[in-house]
């Protein structure tokens, strides 16, 4: 999974506006990260259409804000720079969640 490094809406509408992208919202300090990620591998080849983006939510506090990301783990689908769907809030995850999360897209 590519980590995006700091970055303005601007630069991440940029790269995201061709093709499929799922943006992955955690941090370092956050147990209900900690708990998904190592899923994370296995979701990611379940959905090679998507590419999949670590965003850090304290390095990308401001991004985190403007995309209205208020809880993490989150995720926001992406399809040429259109968002297509979000699972956000500040419950713990499963890998099962996940996946009916991204089927449902």
């Amino acid at each position: 999974m590519e980590a995006l490094p700091k970055v303005t809406r601007d630069q991440l509408n940029d790269k995201i506006k061709d093709g499929k992208y799922m943006l992955f919202f955690s941090a370092t300090w956050c147990p209900d990260c900690a708990f998904i990620k190592p899923a994370m591998p296995a979701i990611e080849a379940e959905y090679p259409n998507f590419k999949f983006l670590a965003v850090d939510r304290d390095e990308n506090t401001d991004l985190a804000i403007d995309l209205n990301v208020l809880g993490i783990p989150s995720f926001i689908a992406y399809n040429n720079g259109e968002e297509i769907g979000r699972f956000v809030n500040k419950d713990r995850k499963t890998k099962q969640q996940v996946e009916e999360f991204i089927n449902a897209l």
